[in-house]
């Protein structure tokens, strides 16, 4: 989703288009399902990835869109690099990468096997799965990770007031991104708990509902896999539901490219852009660009038109809020496996991408670093431990008058931050 702040001229006339365009399809919208496919070249030149969007567009100023992208077909980097046929839409085969992939690729291997015990990340998304916990099931037993159950204690699942009898309307698209979430949870730290808040619609009031109650029931690191455009209302969301000391809140930084989307701009959370993340020859082993697709499609970034600049916040293009602030994998074509079997998204094995992707992975970095302190705020903490991470320096999200707002070099940049995590300590304070 394109996020021009919606009170300028261009973001008026472009939510208008969304409003006329969600509305001709409205009964497809409100399923969340989507016919529009968007292709990208994987690392072969002759291959294409395409995938769908799985949530609906916003339809009012307020409501959000999760930033989950399903891939629908093509070969993606994991079948290249393992010599799989191209059969990405093969619900029977897991076709992204998996948790031994992602822990290599960002130094993780020996924390996730080791730490975590005790900690709850807590996953903040709008409507019900049903099959949440049953396909969280799958994924953790297909790649032999710790089982993670209600009957065991390590998953819960509740609506935004906390009752884990009164859930909300189930919604195909949205389940979609709760199963890529608690699957990237779950491959990043697979010792953690997990908590589950569905929000009763996607509209940022219940949203933010569900944050303070998953804050309220004791979780210390909270996943927001969803954006939509900056509004004046910014500022009272950001101490409504925001503001908590001593938790690692981290936000998607949105898919449509370069533009800023709320709430990666609130001032108290960790933004987390997207790369494109590839096996290579390095010492790493692994390679990231910043992820775009086209002009509309790839990962958010910019300079807020309403937050105010955190103190921790040093760039000097920007006199209010920046995003990013750190970042991982999110392109569709280097994405990553999920299992889903709810509604018409659901058919098993699937990859995904977008910054539904990164924004759980760094919360669940965060939860391998350890206990925030208390009255800190987390997304402060790569700032001071800039050499804990990898440095993406090339790649842009589209086209800007201050360069690093939308192009990747040594450092900061607004597409990936300060860069991937390169172990966990980046991420402790």
């Amino acid at each position: 989703m394109r996020t021009t702040p919606h009170n300028s001229p261009a973001g008026r006339r472009r939510w208008r288009r969304i409003g006329a365009a969600v509305t001709a399809t409205a009964a497809l919208l409100l399923t969340g399902l989507t016919t529009a496919t968007h292709a990208q070249a994987t690392p072969a030149a002759s291959a294409k990835v395409t995938w769908t969007r799985s949530c609906a567009l916003p339809r009012h100023t307020g409501e959000m869109a999760c930033n989950a992208l399903r891939v629908t077909g093509g070969r993606t980097a994991f079948q290249q690099q393992h010599g799989i046929p191209p059969r990405a839409a093969d619900s029977s085969t897991p076709s992204g990468y998996g948790p031994s992939d992602l822990q290599d690729a960002y130094g993780l291997a020996s924390a996730a096997a080791s730490n975590g015990t005790g900690r709850t990340i807590a996953i903040v998304d709008a409507y019900d799965d049903p099959n949440a916990e049953s396909d969280l099931a799958a994924y953790r037993s297909h790649y032999g990770l710790p089982a993670c159950t209600g009957a065991n204690g390590c998953f819960k699942k509740v609506g935004q007031t906390g009752s884990t009898t009164s859930l909300p309307a189930p919604n195909s698209g949205w389940a979609a991104e709760i199963s890529l979430d608690l699957d990237m949870a779950s491959a990043i730290c697979p010792n953690c708990h997990i908590l589950l808040v569905e929000a009763k619609s996607a509209t940022m009031t219940n949203l933010g509902t569900a944050v303070n109650e998953a804050v309220n029931l004791g979780a210390r690191y909270v996943s927001n896999s969803y954006g939509g455009g900056e509004s004046s209302s910014d500022a009272t969301y950001d101490s409504s539901y925001f503001n908590h000391p001593g938790v690692a809140i981290t936000v998607s930084a949105g898919d449509g490219g370069y533009g800023a989307e709320y709430p990666a701009a609130s001032k108290y959370v960790t933004a987390v852009g997207g790369t494109r993340l590839s096996a290579s020859s390095t010492t790493r082993g692994w390679t990231e660009s910043v992820w775009r697709t086209s002009s509309t499609e790839g990962t958010g970034s910019g300079c807020s038109a309403y937050d105010a600049k955190p103190a921790w916040q040093t760039d000097t293009g920007c006199a209010k809020r920046m995003i990013a602030d750190v970042s991982a994998v999110a392109d569709p074509a280097t994405g990553v496996s999920v299992y889903d079997t709810y509604g018409a998204d659901g058919q098993g094995w699937a990859t995904y991408g977008g910054t539904s992707a990164s924004a759980p992975i760094i919360a669940s970095v965060y939860a391998l670093a350890g206990t925030p302190s208390s009255g800190s705020y987390p997304a402060k903490f790569p700032y001071a431990n800039t050499s804990a991470l990898n440095d993406v320096t090339t790649g842009t999200n589209g086209t800007c008058a201050t360069s690093y707002f939308c192009t990747a070099r040594t450092g900061y940049d607004g597409p990936t931050g300060w860069g991937t995590p390169n172990g966990v300590g980046a991420f402790t304070g």
